[in-house]
C-alpha cells in the first residue's frame, strides 16, 4: 500500500531553492546602519530651512 503513495518530486532540492546561496549582495547593511542613515537624513532635512534662509 505504501508504494502506491509515492510522490513525484523536481531534481534538486525538491523545488525549494535557497536564496542565500544563489545571490550575494555586494552591499551588506545591518539594521542599525539603516536606522541610523534614516535619523540622519530625517535631522538634515530638519535643519535645511535653517541654513538656506
Amino acid at each position: 500500500m505504501a508504494s502506491d503513495n509515492k510522490v513525484s518530486l523536481p531534481g534538486g532540492f525538491g523545488g525549494l531553492m535557497r536564496y542565500s546561496e544563489e545571490f550575494d549582495s555586494y552591499i551588506n547593511l545591518k539594521p542599525a546602519h539603516v536606522v541610523i542613515f534614516v535619523i540622519f537624513i530625517m535631522a538634515f532635512r530638519l535643519v535645511m530651512p535653517y541654513i538656506f534662509k
